[in-house]
């Protein structure tokens, strides 16, 4: 396992592990309220400790990293790289606060990679929706490119919902190894073989 140095924790986007474990729990209350709850299947494909990268393979909900969150091992924390526009007004504060940190999806957002890198670096877990945008269907090459950059294997997780029922599916990790597109064809190959099981 790699040494986590100290200037890799002060340099990566800070997590306050009270706003998080409140706003998860919090984030319980909406599927509450519909009736609705989770099944998790795969979590023993997530290492206990060690960087990581969770990619979603599909992206419809808002509700969604708040589902991976809630499904993940105890002691797992992840930061979501999100779209800047969810940081604006209070609800801004509070994702920023459970450790989640702004992409600007309109240009090369250099300082967002950065902040990837650096949880990573950490040996933190960094949440990403591959295909970009919710409803996207086209897998971009971020998620293998920060998992190479980073030295981080990739843990591919589908979400589907079917009438009260939230099914998250964990894959096994994927090596952070090769060209940028052949990792991002593996990932897809992973989500393919996960909606398969749906």
């Amino acid at each position: 396992m790699t040494q986590v140095t100290p200037e890799a924790v002060a340099a990566a986007p800070r997590l306050n592990p009270l706003m998080y474990e409140l706003v998860v729990a919090g984030t319980r209350l909406p599927l509450v309220v519909r009736g609705q709850h989770i099944v998790a299947h795969g979590r023993e494909h997530i290492p206990r400790a060690g960087r990581l990268v969770i990619a979603g393979g599909n992206h419809t909900s808002n509700m969604d990293p708040f589902i991976i969150a809630q499904t993940l091992p105890r002691g797992r924390r992840i930061q979501f790289m999100a779209k800047k526009e969810l940081f604006r007004g209070p609800i801004g504060w509070l994702i920023q606060g459970g450790g989640s940190f702004p992409v600007d999806r309109s240009r090369n957002d250099l300082g967002a990679v950065r902040n990837a890198l650096r949880i990573l670096q950490a040996e933190g877990t960094l949440g990403i929706f591959p295909e970009g945008t919710r409803g996207g269907h086209e897998l971009q090459g971020g998620a293998a490119l920060l998992a190479l950059k980073g030295k981080a294997p990739i843990v591919p997780v589908t979400l589907n919902l079917s009438g009260k029922t939230w099914t998250a599916r964990f894959g096994a990790p994927i090596p952070p190894s090769g060209s940028v597109r052949e990792l991002t064809e593996r990932l897809g190959a992973a989500f393919e073989q996960l909606n398969a099981m749906n």
